[in-house]
């Protein structure tokens, strides 16, 4: 397209390291065909308390579960605290002191994984929660062949991008409203077109990212509920275990898809949440209980799941305690589609790619965060650096997370000596270079 051809910004890789992991990827140029299908499916609020495969004793998510003891769960994946500061983040590669202007807004000069794999010859999806704003020509121009999305910011008025997203749900499909969706779930409706982007792209490669409403307050009835068909509640947290079991259904409906088409092994699957849990959810985690923290940079608000599976690659029962931000999502799925990054643009994340195929990797050593949300002063800037024990902030607090994870008693400056010196050193080099 035109569109993308004026920005000149990539040149597809004839051959990556994916040719060595990839079993069906010959010596060679790597042919359309050999390339592995990505799917990208991100929860919506969803920390990794959430999942039983890491310890959680309220929720029941069985498809995620089989999907970590058949591939490989990450322990130390770190997002934004909010969700657009999150997406724009993972769709970029890019920290969010580069290019996030606003809350529900990408700017539409970015580079996003989109348009990456869809010039290295992937057909490109998205459903589920856009809030991206750029009207309804916005999944188009972040790189996206087709979408099936809530949250569409039109040019009528900001508020008519809302609707519901679950019960009679507000949906906008490659640039249309859809009609006749009373009655409809929109979870259901969201995972129905991905299901069908499958099957219609089966013999080609393709990319889907599939950014659920689930499990966003309002917190309210499932289809599976028990008292779904008086469907109009107000919002009330006894809903959201509903919520998570439904998420975890729609994950394992791909799962089976991709078992019909024959393509298990020919698909990664990364799956992740874009934020911690919202404050008002508690949950019962290795024995204890986890308050929710969304908004907050503490670990309640930013550690979140991150499962990968694909057969006949990851070996199952796979644990990594590498560190994962979500800068890293574009070089991985650059790597495995074969596909080079942008020249003359900056990418700040790594790709994790190697690690999935088993080879050896160059871990990071930190992890960085810049967030500007609401706060006391209405927006604040809060910035950070941490690995997976310690965190540096840019007021030079200074945290142990192991023995104080909600960061109520910064480190005394006495106290930080010999080895411990040099991990704030650092760090703090990481947050002086983020500029």
């Amino acid at each position: 397209m035109a569109y993308f051809s004026r920005r000149n910004f990539l040149k597809l890789a004839g051959i990556s390291s994916a040719a060595l992991a990839f079993p069906h990827i010959a010596s060679g140029e790597m042919n359309s065909s050999d390339k592995p299908n990505i799917i990208l499916i991100m929860a919506d609020d969803l920390g990794y308390e959430c999942l039983g495969c890491y310890g959680s004793e309220s929720y029941k998510t069985p498809h995620l579960d089989r999907l970590a003891d058949t591939g490989m769960r990450f322990n130390h994946c770190y997002s934004q605290p909010l969700c657009t500061p999150s997406r724009v983040q993972l769709m970029t590669g890019r920290y969010n002191f580069r290019n996030y202007k606003m809350f529900g807004y990408l700017d539409p000069n970015e580079i996003t994984f989109g348009h990456i794999l869809r010039d290295a010859g992937y057909k490109t999806c998205i459903a589920g929660k856009w809030q991206l704003s750029n009207g309804i020509e916005g999944p188009f121009h972040a790189g996206f062949d087709e979408y099936c999305l809530w949250q569409i910011y039109t040019a009528i008025a900001r508020k008519d991008a809302r609707g519901s997203r679950y019960a009679d749900p507000k949906i906008y499909q490659n640039g249309a409203l859809l009609e006749n969706t009373r009655g409809s779930y929109g979870p259901d409706v969201f995972c129905d077109y991905v299901l069908d982007f499958m099957e219609r792209n089966k013999n080609k490669p393709f990319l889907v990212y599939y950014p659920m409403v689930l499990t966003h307050s309002p917190f309210v009835p499932t289809p599976e509920s028990a008292d779904w068909s008086n469907n109009k509640h107000e919002s009330d947290v006894r809903y959201f275990a509903d919520m998570v079991a439904y998420m975890d259904k729609m994950v394992g409906r791909i799962a089976h898809k991709l078992d019909q088409l024959k393509l298990r092994q020919k698909t990664l699957i990364l799956f992740i949440g874009d934020n911690g849990t919202p404050q008002e959810i508690r949950s019962r985690f290795g024995g204890r209980w986890i308050q929710g923290g969304k908004r907050l940079m503490t670990d309640a608000g930013t550690h979140v799941p991150l499962i990968a599976n694909w057969q006949g690659v990851i070996p199952g029962n796979q644990v990594s305690e590498d560190l994962i931000d979500f800068s890293d999502f574009v070089p991985t799925l650059a790597e495995c589609a074969g596909a080079n990054l942008p020249e003359n643009w900056t990418i700040d994340g790594q790709s994790f790619y190697p690690l999935l195929c088993g080879k050896q990797a160059s871990p990071r050593e930190w992890v960085f965060m810049h967030y500007w949300g609401r706060g006391r002063n209405i927006f604040e800037t809060r910035r950070c650096a941490r690995d997976k024990r310690y965190k540096l902030y840019d007021n030079a607090a200074f945290f142990d997370l192991r023995q104080d994870p909600l960061e109520q008693h910064p480190l005394e400056a006495d106290a930080i000596t010999g080895e411990l010196k040099h991990i704030k050193e650092r760090l703090q080099t990481v947050l002086d270079r983020m500029k």
